[in-house]
């Protein structure tokens, strides 16, 4: 699972943000279920910025949320990300040179189809 939570932060406050986004994902990387991440920054627009990454599971991304030391330090620098759809589940992947491999989604049926 692919989870993208993205940023518009000023440039005066940008080494502030970055530090604090660094301790945000020291604190996911140590729960179970992560896989990797990355704090990236747009070329084109330094005030972009993304946090990226990726999980065993949706369940182990959202038990992860409810660790202490990512209460204190990941939820508030999440909660300042852009008001959109942040988690995602990969539906096909191709390995460098290989196929594409698609796969169904675990997704529930439901009203949000």
């Amino acid at each position: 699972m692919l989870v993208t939570n993205r940023f518009v932060v000023d440039e005066d406050v940008a080494e502030a943000f970055a530090t604090r986004a660094h301790a945000a994902l020291a604190a996911l990387a140590a729960r179970p279920g992560y896989q990797r991440g990355q704090l990236v920054r747009a070329l084109d627009d330094p005030r972009h910025w993304c946090l990226v990454t990726e999980w065993e599971s949706v369940g182990t991304y959202r038990r992860a949320l409810g660790g202490f030391d990512v209460k204190i330090t990941a939820v508030p620098l999440l909660a300042e990300s852009v008001d959109e759809p942040s988690a995602y589940e990969p539906l096909a992947t191709a390995a460098p040179g290989g196929d594409v491999v698609t796969v169904a989604s675990d997704r529930a049926a439901g009203p949000y189809r």
